[in-house]
């Protein structure tokens, strides 16, 4: 098989939500298409939250390779029966064809499982020269001349991922310099929460780029783009010291950043850490606060409690460093007290921009095989697998009142009153979230009814229904 253009897609989110407007490309597509163009390939990476693709590009090209989550699986499944029908082989990847092979393989030729950086080019070896042989590639599933599927054995986790090169954003379709810049130093993360899929994919084990390789690609983007970069480890402060080292390089470098990180609750116990953050132009963090629940805490793995959160915001804020908190709600230890509790505590304690999700059980994680073994999956409509879609039956309350006390915590906060404060403030980007954030809550209302009775769950007396349980 000749293979000379090749296209990477990145299927489109389902549906739009508060966070819609900020779209962040996923970096393996990105990562993928930067190997193979230094193999010699005509590559062009689409990301659909980003722009539309290029469809005549696409349909002329030797190979496709569609890239997806849970969430994204029906739409990248649609775009691999279009190319395949027009005679296009598909290879397809991510999270969820990961741990779904043999359903993704029904509309794909191949699926690379896992980390794909080596998999990927030895199967397009594969395809172009006739080796490595298939059954000696690991990370791959695929069809034998039978038609039974064949799962190759894992490929080990990278370990030099300073062997990796920097991600060329050139490739990707209308990208444009003000665009959230991802950035990656690290993969996998030691912590077991059960409703993660990061240890599935990325394994248990941290492993780190070098303090020398990660202050070299910070001087690279930060020379190519002076828009925000979006740090996407699951951790970036998970080795303190590794990361002061990071963030004295960049001081002393004169490195000029504005960026925001992912981390835990336990930088508020590094004050050394906290002023390197913000001298080194650290803007946000985004933080899995979870819950307030102990049990819920307790059950989701989290190793932390409320106070750990509250003096994490406080630490953070004393350092005029933003604070974006994720919760999660709807363990079987949640009611509508927590959900309203919830609400409140991000509201008192100042947190600049929440995101209220819905506890989803993705495909690979504990939970989901929890829920599948005890019948509480509501269905596996994947495209409803986003965590603004409740998608299995809670234990302490209705799937009804989840959903709907989830939109309402989302309205509480993003309320007049937080688009005045920070008008007051004069930080009108946060009061532009919270004019955003009402509109789109307000549209979810409207689409989250239609979901809710396309299950059967609410009669068309939504007021009576939802808004009493």
């Amino acid at each position: 098989m000749e293979v000379q253009r090749i296209s990477f897609i990145e299927a489109r989110s389902p549906g739009a939500h508060i966070y819609s407007k900020f779209p962040i490309p996923r970096l393996g597509a990105v990562l993928l298409s930067t190997i193979l163009k230094e193999r010699g390939f005509e590559v062009k990476a689409f990301i659909e939250d980003i722009s539309e693709p290029d469809w005549s590009y696409i349909e002329n090209s030797d190979l496709v390779c569609i890239s997806t989550i849970t969430s994204t699986a029906i739409r990248a499944y649609s775009i691999a029966d279009n190319l395949r029908s027009k005679g296009i082989p598909v290879i397809i990847g991510g999270a969820h064809p990961s741990f779904l092979p043999e359903e993704a393989l029904e509309h794909a030729d191949f699926v690379v499982r896992g980390e794909g950086d080596y998999s990927l080019p030895a199967l397009i070896d594969f395809l172009t020269k006739g080796r490595p042989a298939l059954s000696e590639i690991k990370g791959i599933s695929y069809r034998d001349s039978d038609g039974r599927v064949i799962n190759n054995p894992p490929h080990p986790l990278i370990t030099d991922l300073d062997s990796l090169p920097e991600p060329d954003f050139s490739l990707v379709h209308n990208w444009k310099p003000t665009n959230v810049y991802p950035v990656s130093t690290s993969r996998g993360c030691p912590y077991n929460c059960k409703f993660c899929s990061v240890i599935q994919i990325f394994g248990r084990k941290y492993r780190f780029k070098s303090v020398e390789a990660t202050i070299k690609e910070f001087k690279y983007v930060s020379e190519v783009t002076k828009s925000t970069k979006f740090i996407v480890d699951d951790n970036f402060a998970a080795n303190k010291k590794r990361t002061k080292e990071i963030l004295r390089g960049i001081i002393d470098e004169g490195i000029k950043l504005k960026w925001t990180a992912q981390v835990r609750t336990d930088v508020a116990k590094d004050p050394e850490l906290l002023k390197l953050m913000a001298d080194s132009g650290c803007d946000t963090t985004y933080i899995g606060f979870e819950s307030i629940n102990p049990k819920t805490l307790e059950a989701y793995n989290k190793k932390q409690d409320t106070e750990d959160i509250i003096r994490c915001i406080r630490a953070l804020k004393d350092h005029g460093i933003y604070i974006h908190g994720m919760f999660v709600l709807g363990a079987d230890t949640d009611d509508v007290d927590t959900i309203k509790k919830t609400a409140d505590f991000a509201i008192k304690l100042g947190i600049d921009t929440v995101q209220f999700m819905i506890l989803t059980p993705l495909p690979g994680t504990p939970f989901f095989y929890e829920m599948k073994e005890d019948g509480r999956l509501l269905h596996t409509d994947w495209s409803k697998y986003d965590a603004h879609h409740v998608v299995f039956m809670p234990k302490s309350m209705n799937p009804v009142t989840l959903q709907i006390e989830s939109l309402k915590a989302m309205a509480r906060f993003y309320s007049w009153r937080y688009i005045l404060k920070h008008l007051a403030k004069l930080e009108f980007f946060y009061a532009g979230v919270g004019m955003y954030g009402k509109r789109a809550i307000k549209q979810a209302m409207k689409d989250i009814y239609n979901y809710l009775e396309s299950l059967g769950l609410i009669d068309q007396n939504i007021n009576n229904t939802v808004l009493s349980s």
